[in-house]
């Protein structure tokens, strides 16, 4: 008898830590990214995310993609100071949260969302504007992708990293930024060129 009330008390309890350890699960999944993000996450100075929207000359009528959004500062910034509408994808959950509450906390998550996406697996071609903080490497790998997916005229604007051989219409120092620092000390523009006819 003693030992059925032990047995009892001892399924009871196993299917109440199975039961927890399933509700938990799906949890843990959200905040593991997909895979591990190509680079760390170094978010833009102020300053470069100032110079980036301007380089860009980002209009309310625009729809900003910043790719590897991290916290969403640029998509929320061109908002909230232009009007503008913005996407921000990141493959890490932990960054997309954070990025929702910020915009939440700016008040401008009615012009802004946050997407947890692979960024070589995404759908950006409805940007005008691209910004990226992401490192040569992985500015070379996603080029293809920008000339296939985006509309010619679309601006595409680089913190820190250029594009190797694709020359920039443009390139400034930013304003303000610790010139003797690696990161966030320069902004580069392209222009997706016109279609070639095949």
């Amino acid at each position: 008898m003693v030992e059925r009330k032990l047995l009892s008390r001892f399924l009871l309890r196993l299917g109440l830590a199975i039961s927890l350890a399933a509700f938990a699960a799906p949890a843990a999944e959200e905040s593991t990214p997909r895979r591990r993000p190509d680079v760390p996450y170094v978010p833009s100075t102020e300053e470069a995310v100032q110079a980036m929207l301007k380089m860009a000359e980002v209009k309310k009528s625009d729809v900003v993609y910043d790719l590897g959004c991290g916290d969403g500062r640029i998509v929320i910034a061109a908002a909230k100071h232009y009007g503008a509408r913005g996407v921000g994808i990141d493959i890490d959950p932990e960054r997309i949260a954070e990025a929702r509450e910020n915009a939440k906390k700016a008040g401008v998550e009615h012009l802004v969302r946050f997407e947890e996406k692979d960024l070589f697996e995404a759908d950006f071609r409805d940007a005008t504007v691209v910004t990226l903080f992401l490192g040569t490497e992985l500015n070379l790998r996603l080029r293809p992708r920008l000339l296939e997916q985006l509309k010619p005229g679309t601006r595409v604007v680089s913190n820190t990293f250029d594009m190797g051989d694709w020359k920039p219409e443009k390139q400034a120092d930013i304003e303000g930024a610790d010139q003797d620092a690696y990161l966030s000390t320069r902004v580069f523009l392209w222009i997706i060129p016109p279609r070639q006819d095949k």
